[in-house]
């Protein structure tokens, strides 16, 4: 069973958390835990996770989508709270970010399609602005894809995680950044996904309420709703 619990979000989804805008998910599979983004803040990333009983020291592998503050904020207190992840970033990450971090963590720039756990993948750098990169999960069903902004574009995340692992795409989850598309892009971005075969979508965090509100529309039954602590199961 894959499990995935959004920490950190823009939108509300269980009672007792709470919301800032950012984005953080908290992935469980065979034994290994996996953070992909950390949000905005350490205090309310970890606020969440003692609220979920989720334990800094668990956490394995922290995957960063971009560098982008609303991602990486919390990774400083996440760290001194116990925190000794593998931290996978995509290379054009700052010289900073990565001269601060080198001596703190396992720090692993990222190439195309690199496993980061058994069916767990980056899909690599891909170019914004800013450079991002994706989480991609092989399961049974299909591709999960996981994102942080989709800077480099939700549409061309997507299809090129099924060009890469040839496989079905059966979850689309994360951040689209759509807040500013015309009704025409993402019309066209829909069409695309149901051409695809997209099964499942769970847009938050940056996608925009009237952009959700359309896939929510298009998707039906096959939307799901993301908010602070909402869990997905995937039997694999």
């Amino acid at each position: 069973m894959i499990t995935i619990t959004v920490v950190f979000d823009n939108y509300p989804y269980k009672a007792g958390l709470e919301t800032a805008w950012g984005f953080s998910a908290f992935i469980t599979y065979q034994g290994q835990n996996i953070l992909f983004d950390t949000g905005a803040t350490g205090n309310l990333l970890l606020k969440n996770m003692a609220a979920l009983s989720i334990k800094p020291d668990e956490i394995q592998n922290v995957v960063l989508s971009h560098e982008h503050s609303d991602h990486t904020g919390g990774m400083q207190l996440l760290v001194s709270a116990g925190a000794d992840p593998k931290v996978y970033i995509p290379p054009s990450f700052s010289p900073e970010f990565k001269n601060y971090y080198s001596s703190k963590v396992d720090l692993i720039e990222v190439a195309p399609n690199m496993k980061i756990i058994d069916r767990m993948y980056s899909i690599g750098e891909m170019q914004g602005p800013p450079p991002e990169q994706a989480l991609v999960i092989d399961t049974s069903k299909g591709l999960v894809v996981i994102t942080g902004c989709a800077h480099p574009g939700i549409e061309e995340i997507v299809l090129k995680a099924k060009e890469e692992f040839k496989e079905d795409i059966y979850l689309v989850l994360g951040g689209f950044h759509l807040g500013n598309a015309s009704e025409y892009q993402v019309n066209e971005i829909i069409k695309e996904f149901n051409r695809i075969g997209v099964k499942y979508v769970a847009p938050c965090h940056c996608t925009g309420e009237e952009i959700i509100s359309k896939f929510q529309n298009s998707f039906g039954e096959d939307f799901i709703q993301v908010g602070v602590g909402k869990v997905i199961e995937i039997e694999n």
